[in-house]
């Protein structure tokens, strides 16, 4: 587990404590996975999850939340970076979920998996999170359809909202089966997929 897939903040033992539940909910998914599970893989008593937690639920929630808020993040630099041409942005997205869910299989796996078992407002946070970066990809569409640089089926708003889905959801499938041992690498995944969302898009070459 690296230091770029831990949770943002946080004590030594509390980014222990998160780095053991990130492998054991990945591995087992965090319903089967006991507190006492993840204070034995950190040499401490189940009691010290609560010195730094309320629940098991609550640190699944706060892995949850990080993750995504990590993946914003690094959406939204990667966006700004080439603000104001929406198929560098499109690119620019896509290339950035491609990166996050290839080199991070882990807390991909955790966060995309495990986030339904979240109720009330830690739920409601979460999946606040993932309508903004729906949201952002959707706006950046919409402005390449008013621009003449996409082709969207429909080619309205609403096929923006359409065509967001489906390019974020193959994205994060990718943690589900890739790894550096199949023939295609990160970099070309990621020039692949980028290339697969254009055409989604019906990026324009004329």
């Amino acid at each position: 587990m690296t230091e770029s897939e831990l949770p943002l903040g946080g004590s030594r033992v509390q980014r222990r404590l998160a780095a053991a539940a990130i492998e054991l909910f990945y591995r087992q998914g965090a319903l089967a996975t006991p507190v006492r599970q993840i204070t034995e893989a950190c040499a401490l008593t189940p009691g010290a999850l609560y010195n730094h937690f309320g629940s098991k639920d609550e640190l699944l929630y706060v892995l949850v939340r990080d993750i995504h808020l990590r993946l914003e993040a690094e959406v939204t630099a990667a966006q700004e970076a080439v603000a104001g041409d929406p198929v560098a942005e499109l690119s620019a997205i896509v290339g950035a979920y491609v990166t996050r869910h290839a080199d991070n299989q882990g807390t991909a796996r955790v966060a995309n998996r495990e986030y339904p078992l979240l109720t009330g407002a830690w739920y409601d946070e979460v999946v606040a999170i993932r309508r903004r970066l729906r949201d952002r990809l959707t706006d950046v569409l919409a402005a390449g359809n008013r621009k003449d640089l996409f082709r969207l089926v429909g080619g309205d708003d609403r096929a923006a909202v359409l065509t967001a889905i489906p390019i974020l959801d193959m994205c994060v499938h990718i943690s589900e089966w890739f790894h550096e041992r199949r023939p295609l690498g990160a970099e070309d995944l990621r020039a692949r997929y980028v290339d697969l969302a254009l055409r989604m898009a019906g990026t324009r070459t004329d």
